[in-house]
C-alpha cells in the first residue's frame, strides 16, 4: 500500500487483568490499521503465539512473571527481541516500557528505524510512590530521563504533567500526543437501576474505583475517603472494580475497620464495566503519578464526575468536570461532598462534554504524527486532528 508503514510495537507490563495500557494499545493499533498501516504488537505472555487481530498483528513472547506485582510479565530475552525485529522489519519503532525496553532505541538507531518511546507514567513519580524521598526520586528520574531522550528519535508524552520531567532536562524532542476514550462504547445511557441497586441503597451514595491494586496506585486513600464520609454520618459505599497485589491488604483493611467495599477483581466484561462507572455517584482516581488516566475519562464518558489526586496529570484532563484533592482520604471525602453540592443533572452533563474533548480519533491522529506518518483516520474514528504540541522537536530520520 502507498504510504502504508509497519509499526512495530513493544509493550512490557501488560497482564490480562491490566486496564489502561492494555486499552491505549488496542485502540492506537485499531486505529493505525484503519489509517492504512500496519501495526503489529509485540507483548509478553505465558507463552508464545502470533495472531491477527483487530488492532493487528500480536505477537506474545513468554516472559518471566515480576514478583509481586499481580500478574505482570517482562519481554526479558533481548536476543529473541532483536532477532524478532530484524525479522520484522519495521518502519516505525514504539515502544511503552522506558526502563527494561530501552535498548530498543539503541538498536533501532543501528537500523536506522524512527523510533519513539510512549511516556505512560512520569519516573519521579512512581519512584516517589514505592517510597523514594522527593529529591532522590527527581535525581534518579532526570538521569534516566537523560538517557531515555537521547536514545530515541522522539517522546511522546499524553498531557503537559507527563512532559514537565523531560522538559525539566532540556529535552528538546518531545511531543504531545493525548489518549482517548470510546465515546460510543462509554456513555451516559449505560446507567442501570438495577445493577446499582445490588451494592447501594437508594439513600447511599456510591462511589466507585477502577484501579490496578498496586501500590503506585495508591488504592488505599478510597478506603480513607469513604471512611472518612461514613464518619461525618454520610451513608456510602465503596465498589473496587480492579485487582493487584494489594487487593488481600486491602480486603482486611476493609473487614477490620467494617468499611462497606465490594472488591469486584478485574472486570473483564467492559459493558459491565461502563454499567458500574455510568451508575456511580462519583468515582476516585486516587493514582499519584497518573500521566493521563484512562479509567477516569472513561467515568466522565458515562456522565460521572471524578475526584482526582493533585500530583497527577488528571487535572488537567477532566478540567471542571471533576474534582481535586490532595492524596488524603480527608481531602478526597471533601472533594466528593463538594461534588455532590451540584444537582445531579448539571454534574452529569458536564462529565460527558469534558469527555467528547478525547475521542480515540484525535488520539490516533496525534500518535501518527509524531511518527512522521500519513494520518487519515476516518471520521468514525471521531475527533479533528490537534496540533502536535512539541518542545523543541525534531523529526524522524
Amino acid at each position: 500500500m502507498n504510504g502504508s508503514l509497519r509499526i512495530v510495537r513493544l509493550a512490557n507490563f501488560v497482564a490480562p487483568a491490566s486496564g489502561g495500557l492494555r486499552t491505549a494499545l488496542r485502540e492506537l493499533g485499531r486505529g493505525y490499521l484503519r489509517a492504512g498501516h500496519r501495526p503489529v504488537l509485540v507483548v509478553p505472555g505465558e507463552r508464545e503465539s502470533d495472531h491477527e487481530t483487530e488492532q493487528g498483528r500480536v505477537i506474545t513472547l513468554p516472559g518471566p512473571l515480576l514478583p509481586g506485582t499481580g500478574g505482570y510479565r517482562v519481554l526479558a530475552d533481548r536476543r529473541r527481541i532483536a532477532d524478532l525485529l530484524q525479522d520484522l522489519a519495521p518502519d516505525r519503532l514504539e515502544v511503552s516500557d522506558r526502563t527494561t525496553l530501552r535498548w530498543t532505541g539503541r538498536w533501532a538507531r543501528r537500523a536506522r528505524v524512527p523510533a519513539v518511546m510512549v511516556s505512560h507514567e512520569t519516573a519521579d513519580g512512581v519512584l516517589r510512590a514505592w517510597g523514594l524521598p522527593e529529591r532522590a526520586a527527581r535525581r534518579t528520574a532526570d538521569a534516566l530521563n537523560i538517557r531515555t531522550a537521547h536514545t530515541y528519535a522522539r517522546v511522546v508524552c499524553t498531557t503537559e504533567f507527563a512532559e514537565r520531567e523531560f522538559v525539566r532536562i532540556g529535552a528538546r524532542n518531545v511531543v504531545r500526543a493525548p489518549l482517548g476514550v470510546d465515546l460510543a462504547e462509554r456513555h451516559p445511557a449505560l446507567r442501570d437501576p438495577v445493577l446499582r441497586a445490588r451494592y447501594a441503597r437508594l439513600p447511599e451514595t456510591l462511589l466507585v474505583m477502577c484501579s490496578r491494586l498496586s501500590p503506585e496506585k495508591r488504592p488505599g486513600t478510597a478506603l480513607d475517603a469513604l471512611e472518612a464520609m461514613l464518619r461525618r454520618g454520610r451513608r456510602t459505599v465503596l465498589v473496587v472494580a480492579g485487582d493487584g497485589p494489594l487487593r488481600g491488604r486491602l480486603e482486611q483493611s476493609a473487614r477490620q475497620r467494617g468499611l462497606p467495599v465490594a472488591f469486584l477483581g478485574h472486570v473483564r466484561d467492559r459493558r459491565r464495566l461502563g454499567a458500574l462507572q455510568a451508575s456511580a455517584d462519583v468515582c476516585l482516581a486516587p493514582g499519584p503519578a497518573e500521566t493521563f488516566g484512562l479509567a477516569a475519562l472513561e467515568a466522565l464518558a458515562c456522565g460521572t464526575p471524578v475526584v482526582v489526586s493533585a500530583s497527577s496529570a488528571l487535572p488537567e484532563v477532566i478540567g471542571t468536570a471533576g474534582a481535586v484533592a490532595e492524596n488524603r482520604g480527608d481531602a478526597f471525602a471533601d472533594a466528593v461532598e463538594l461534588l455532590l453540592e451540584r444537582a445531579e443533572p448539571d454534574r452529569r452533563e458536564a462529565a460527558r462534554a469534558r469527555a467528547e474533548r478525547f475521542g480515540w480519533g484525535t488520539a490516533v491522529r496525534a500518535f501518527l504524527a509524531a511518527h512522521d506518518a500519513p494520518v487519515t483516520v476516518p471520521e468514525a474514528a471521531g475527533g479533528a486532528v490537534p496540533p502536535v504540541r512539541s518542545a523543541g522537536s525534531r523529526g524522524l530520520s
